[in-house]
């Protein structure tokens, strides 16, 4: 998920440990500092050693949480095309209890990296002292560009604009840092041609990134990941910088570039470092290393779970206002209306929680969106065409009545689109990292209108795994009748089986399930799940639509391949169900995209199972996870949805090819109009170009 570093760092012992006999505290050398350099934030961040209380404690907490997660073993050994998933996380856990480290923070990189390697966006470990603390910036965004007919890596044409609006106060340190003629021209290198990155070839930076980021099962979408891109999150228009500007962890000093400047046939080459920039709370709590440890890394109000039924669960703070990486998790436990839960597929968690980077005003649509745009839903008519287009963001939502009203805006602006003409549609979900299941279901029910193949069942049939503590909450919420008000995950009554009736209350659906072996792993699942939305009039009090919105052969899907959880799960349907053509835009064009990525079924986290864990009165079982000590998050696959062209295995580890590799170019990257129009020239105003390839 995170990008630490695009190549290997070779960081010495003596730099990642703060000696009691320094004469100074590092940690006070960057007190109330906005901005700072990345040796100066790392001093900070490896100023206590790992404690072996602390090692303990993350290792078992992760250790009892892992059997919740759906994938682990299938992540063993993945199966073509992604075969380069192979990670042993149980034999990882004990490799990393066993390791010597030189601080807590070498500890956590090591953690933190090692659940990386099953580029799965739903699984990792992530800890409030070190992530996201001190984000490193380069003013230097990059993106891959056809020119000529050729691809290449070039510095982003609005780099400057860009880092003079966001990193004001910052901008003269990388002025003055520029050598010779360079030295206060950083507006220069905006739309430069990258030709080497610390020495060599550039895409030789982009494939290791691409090794080591997490996130997809697509390397295609993680080698996409370096560069820039836009997106629309559930207010604005933001810019992302992309993996080589932006990094979540201060390891990395400085970068060396050889590029050729606009309109120059000569090469300028250059370092210019990175700066690391202090989150709210490091700049407002870090006073000193105490300090540190108090008030960012110890264990909040929303570290662990709760007992729902305990006096004290009122008490539990509003999940809304949670602390920004476990928000992104959306696990939240909306009141019942004619459902027990509305559910969330989750919000990867690499988005960072904070996008203040603006896109450009120059690049945002010069029209007007539709009225009836909501949040992560705005509509478009483009100019003198039959094209209207959906800007899908985020299927994130915060509670109930926004998943209602957000649902019925993307009926309406779908319905204004037609009423204005439009008989042709592009869907851009650019950066969709995921959110709500119902809204996933909903969208592609209104858009695909009433058939076999969206009732009763518009998602995927789903299954979690069958681990004996799981089996267990199941008995007791049966036979102890823990949970009253049905709010827990494990509830029979929460479900509908294969057939999408419900399941019987007095049985154990986890027991029922098959017993399957997963890279010669003895694994066992619950039964088959089925729909869990329709009917939309008890869910969410809205009738569809008959007939379908669009013809399927005049809709695009498009996006970075950055299109996740809730979002996969939309356009798989759209995709494998009905054809829908999809577009991956600006990746390389010799190595085949996916559009979709980090499919689940649905996330969850220690925090939710420790929820489920205590409601059920087991919080002393020996398989029980204990409290964590510090402020960290464990994310896991609670579900997997079974596939659409292979129904019997899970639809994480099948294909997702895009139809069309579309590049981009100085006129068009990150200028989402610009891309909508040349999609609509090319591939929608001409109908026999279903289905096409390319390359």
């Amino acid at each position: 998920m995170w990008n630490f570093g695009f190549a290997p760092l070779a960081v010495s012992a003596a730099t990642f440990v703060y000696s009691a006999a320094t004469s100074k505290d590092p940690c006070t050398l960057i007190s109330g500092k906005g901005w700072v350099s990345p040796a100066e934030a790392r001093a900070c961040m490896t100023a206590f050693p790992l404690e072996p209380k602390a090692r303990a404690n993350i290792i078992d907490v992760v250790s009892k949480t892992l059997p919740f997660h759906a994938s682990e073993n299938y992540q063993l050994q993945a199966p073509a095309p992604f075969q380069t998933i192979h990670v042993d996380l149980s034999a990882e856990l004990a490799r990393l209890n066993r390791t010597q480290y030189s601080s807590e923070f070498e500890f956590h990189l090591d953690m933190y990296r090692t659940f990386q390697r099953a580029n799965d966006g739903h699984l990792g470990v992530y800890n409030y002292c070190y992530d996201y603390l001190y984000q490193t910036f380069v003013p230097l965004p990059l993106v891959y560009l056809t020119e000529d007919g050729k691809q290449d890596v070039f510095i982003a044409p609005e780099a400057f604009k860009v880092a003079s609006e966001e990193f004001k106060g910052q901008i003269d340190v990388w002025q003055k840092h520029l050598p010779g003629q360079l030295r206060g021209n950083l507006a220069s290198l905006s739309g430069a041609k990258v030709l080497l990155i610390n020495g060599e070839n550039p895409l030789v930076a982009v494939n290791d990134n691409a090794k080591v980021r997490g996130e997809s099962q697509s390397a295609a979408t993680r080698q996409n990941l370096f560069f820039a891109s836009y997106g629309h999150d559930s207010t604005s228009w933001y810019y992302n910088l992309g993996d080589f500007a932006r990094q979540i962890h201060p390891i990395v000093d400085s970068v060396q570039l050889t590029v050729q400047r606009p309109n120059s046939t000569h090469t300028d080459t250059f370092s210019i470092p990175y700066r690391s920039r202090a989150s709210n709370p490091a700049k407002n709590n870090i006073k000193d290393v105490a300090s540190y440890r108090q008030s960012i890394c110890r264990a909040s109000g929303s570290t662990n779970g709760y007992d729902r039924y305990s006096p004290s669960a009122a008490s539990r703070p509003d999940p809304g206002k949670m602390p920004a990486v476990a928000s992104l998790h959306q696990e939240y436990e909306f009141k019942p209306s004619k459902t027990p839960l509305l559910i969330q597929n989750g919000v990867i968690p690499s988005h960072p929680p904070v996008m203040d980077v603006t896109l450009p005003k120059e690049l945002r649509p010069s029209s007007k969106p539709l009225d009836e745009s909501h949040g992560g839903a705005q509509f478009f008519m483009l100019d003198g065409q039959r094209t209207g287009v959906l800007v899908m963001g985020t299927f994130n939502i915060r509670n109930t009545t926004d998943l209602v009203l957000l649902a019925q805006r993307l009926l309406e602006g779908l319905q204004k689109l037609k009423d204005k003409g439009a008989d042709r549609l592009i869907v851009d979900v650019t950066n969709n990292g995921g959110g709500s299941i119902y809204l996933a279901h909903w969208l592609y029910r209104i858009l695909m209108g009433h058939s076999d193949k969206t009732f009763p069942q518009a998602g995927l049939d789903t299954t979690t795994r069958a681990a004996p503590l799981a089996q267990l909450i199941v008995e007791h919420i049966i036979s102890k009748k823990v949970d009253p008000r049905n709010l827990s995950l494990y509830n029979p009554k929460r479900w509908k089986n294969a057939k999408h009736q419900p399941l019987p209350l007095d049985k154990n659906w986890l027991k029922t399930g098959p017993k399957l072996t997963i890279n010669g792993q003895n694994d066992a699942f619950s039964e088959r799940l089925g729909q869990e939305s329709q009917p939309f009039q008890d869910t969410l009090g809205l009738t569809p639509p008959k007939e379908r919105l669009f013809d399927p052969k005049n809709i695009l899907i498009m996006s970075n391949g950055v299109c996740y959880s809730s979002c996969a799960l939309f356009t798989v349907r759209m995709s494998k169900s009905y054809g829908v053509r999809t577009v991956v835009v600006g990746g390389q064009d010799n190595i085949r995209q996916e559009y979709c990525g980090t499919v689940g079924g649905q996330v969850s986290n220690f925090m939710t199972i420790d929820t489920e864990i205590k409601s059920a009165k087991l919080k002393n079982h020996t398989l029980a996870p204990p409290d964590l000590l510090f402020r960290s998050v464990v994310s896991i696959t609670w579900r997997l949805g079974y596939g659409v062209d292979n129904p019997n295995e899970p639809e994480e580890w099948q294909p997702h090819w895009a139809n069309i590799s579309f590049p981009l170019t100085l006129k068009s990257v990150n200028n989402p109009e610009e891309i909508w129009k040349s999609l609509t020239s090319r591939y929608l105003n001409n109908s026999t170009l279903f289905h096409i390839q390319e390359p």
